[in-house]
């Protein structure tokens, strides 16, 4: 068992760079300090409207990264399959979003999708992509996730967010 590894998502960097136009602040220059800081990853969730983290920048940012390189999204978006064969980062984390989702919400249901789950990470394994899916803290749902071919999953945990107090 290794010990516990941060990767630091950089879209709110990008988000704020895309509403004041430009590049300041620089998403490169981020993901670059994130590694001079001592993270051990940067995590990146390119959307179709690139309203933060846009393909250009994943592409740019690709090969200064030193430590691990994490591209969350949608495969169902042949787009973001399509970046994500192109870039060959170390890990690929699959989100269900809905096109125009404002953040994710839910994670993967691991039983109804299995046979899709299971198709499109061998897409990803044999690129020697490691592939993490989302999924809700549920026993069920985390139990079929192993069946899917997926190395990790990573939990929505909002549920317990909202308990915190």
């Amino acid at each position: 068992m290794g010990h516990t590894k941060l990767s630091v998502n950089i879209n709110k960097i990008a988000t704020l760079r895309n509403s004041r136009g430009g590049d300041n602040p620089s998403v490169l220059k981020a993901a670059i300090d994130c590694q001079l800081f001592g993270a051990d990853g940067i995590t990146v969730h390119p959307r179709p409207d690139e309203r933060h983290i846009r393909y250009a920048d994943v592409r740019e940012i690709m090969p200064i990264i030193k430590t691990e390189f994490n591209i969350e999204g949608n495969p169902q978006e042949d787009s973001f399959v399509k970046l994500v064969l192109e870039v060959k980062p170390q890990q690929v984390t699959l989100v269900p979003d809905a096109i125009g989702q404002l953040t994710s919400n839910h994670g993967w249901n691991t039983i109804k999708e299995q046979r899709y789950l299971r198709d499109i990470i061998s897409v990803f394994k044999k690129e020697h992509i490691r592939v993490s899916i989302f999924v809700d803290p549920d026993v069920e749902m985390v139990a079929a996730a192993a069946d899917t071919g997926a190395d990790r999953v990573e939990l929505y945990t909002e549920a317990y967010a909202k308990n915190y107090s």
